[in-house]
């Protein structure tokens, strides 16, 4: 029954294994890890069964053993992991004094399995990880590994009866020597097959990107107690009684163990091993062996309040220069630009804010018959009244000496934008600005205007002020249509016709 529960043990750890291989896939991601190594194993060997004196030291006729091992080694997640391991070595055990309880004669035996073979697959557990996390102990690993797997043995054994004097020996491996009855011939000799469960520990040390070195002890327990030749108290080594059939004796299994110092080599392209925990993926490959792949992704950065402040405030523009949002005598030339910032309300002003005398610009163009394709920049607001779209008589003298200038320079263009200030809602005033856009528009044609095309339209609403909406003559000054007169082949507005910002 134990040993069912063993075997079902090693088939859970075993699909547990692969499970959480399928649930940590994170590494095949952008971040792809490595993942293979080799180890290669060598120490010192100690039988467990009838033939010893002690357990964890030699008997008196019992001799230092050693033996060798390499295992290849897939790591399935940064806890989980199998291996695929081999061992070859000697076992030697003696006792004296033993006593046959089917003569009960005593006799001092010894024996020895010059070379054994062990072939194992073993699942792992990296302990620390499972049980510290992966910010604990980095560079250090501790596994379990249990598994399952097949020996080859052969065993020579010497006795002599210590009643009768007589001495003598022999070895094992006939057909019927095992309980599995597999055999296998090697130089000469029948090896015997059973099946094997190793269990042990290792703890391993990363010393740079390529190479680990640890240790590791392995029991290895075998389904049989004919390791060294003894069936408990049922063996007579003068007739072997026992020995050659398949009957249970008094004793437990037999079994070994393996104490070795572990040189692990891992696999892999552009291997990079991490610093106090800090990653860089671009840097090579880590081995999923020593990182979690979580470990790889960088912590999204979550800025402070004095942090998302201070990014503002260093990416901030430089402040702009007021007068450029700002007309203070109404004229429709901005402050930074205008060169006579105070003309009475209504001038008619040049490009540069500087109020020119339009009958004196008609006369002269009449008196020196001034090329037709000349055109200078004008610019004029008239006002309205409040919630109107209606022109005002001192407006329309204006609009007429404007229709006057625009027949004579046939080059000249006119834009006219439409403004409020800002009482009512945002969509009604666009509205109100577009009706008396068009009450100008209208005005301009009726008055004799030729080709109409040249005017274009644009309309703001109380989105462009250039005066403060708490005041009365702020309100007033906000009501109003600009006038332009520019050249053809100028730069036009910004925004086209009937676009508000």
């Amino acid at each position: 029954m134990k040993k069912k529960n063993l075997y079902i043990a090693i088939a859970c750890l075993s699909l547990l294994s692969l499970n959480t291989s399928a649930q940590n896939r994170t590494y095949d991601g952008p971040n792809k890890m490595n993942t293979w190594s080799i180890t290669g194993y060598g120490g010192i060997t100690k039988f467990f069964g009838d033939l010893k004196e002690y357990d964890f030291k030699l008997g008196e006729n019992e001799k230092l053993t050693g033996g060798w091992g390499l295992s290849v080694n897939k790591q399935l997640s940064p806890i989980f992991g199998v291996q695929l391991t081999g061992y070859n070595g000697q076992l030697q055990g003696s006792k004296m004094g033993v006593q046959s309880s089917i003569t009960g004669n005593t006799y001092n035996a010894s024996f020895n399995s010059p070379s054994f073979i062990q072939l194992t697959l073993d699942g792992t557990v990296n302990l620390n990880r499972l049980l510290l996390g992966p910010n604990k102990m980095r560079h250090w690993k501790i596994d379990a590994h249990l598994g399952g797997g097949i020996m080859y043995y052969h065993t020579d054994l010497k006795y002599s009866n210590l009643d009768t004097g007589v001495s003598g020996e022999f070895s094992s491996n006939t057909n019927a020597s095992s309980k599995t009855a597999g055999t296998w011939e090697r130089n000469g000799s029948t090896y015997t097959r059973e099946w094997v469960v190793p269990a042990g520990l290792a703890v391993h040390y990363e010393l740079s990107p390529r190479f680990d070195l640890g240790v590791d002890f392995t029991y290895s327990y075998v389904n049989t107690e004919k390791l060294d030749l003894t069936v408990g108290g049922l063996s007579d080594y003068q007739s072997q009684a026992g020995i050659w059939t398949f009957a249970k004796g008094d004793s437990k299994n037999d079994g070994w163990g393996m104490a070795s110092i572990a040189l692990t080599y891992k696999l892999g392209k552009n291997p990079v091993k991490s610093k106090d925990g800090v990653y860089n993926t671009e840097s090579g490959r880590y081995h999923l062996r020593w990182a979690d792949p979580k470990s790889l992704i960088p912590v999204p950065y979550n800025p402070t309040l004095d942090d998302a402040d201070s990014v503002a405030k260093a990416n901030m523009p430089k402040p702009v220069d007021p007068r450029l949002y700002t007309d203070s005598d109404g004229d429709g030339v901005a402050d930074l630009f205008d060169k006579e910032a105070n003309t009475p309300m209504g001038s008619i002003v040049s490009g540069g804010g500087v109020a020119m005398d339009l009958d004196k610009i008609i006369r002269d163009a009449i008196k020196n018959n001034l090329p037709k394709d000349e055109c200078e920049a004008l610019f004029s607001n008239i006002e309205f009244d409040t919630d109107k779209a209606i022109i005002r008589n001192a407006s329309k003298e204006t609009l007429s000496k404007v229709v006057e200038l625009l027949n004579m320079r046939v080059n000249c263009r006119i834009v006219l934008v439409g403004h409020t200030d800002a009482r009512a809602s945002d969509s009604y005033n666009v509205a109100l600005s577009r009706r008396r856009v068009d009450a100008a528009k209208r005005f301009l044609i009726r008055a004799g205007l030729q080709d109409p095309s040249r005017i274009i339209a644009e309309y703001y609403g109380e989105l462009r002020p250039i005066a403060d909406n708490s005041s009365v003559e702020g309100l007033q000054s906000n009501r109003r249509v600009e006038i332009k007169i520019l050249p053809q082949n100028s730069i036009r507005s910004t925004y086209p016709a009937g676009f508000r910002k």
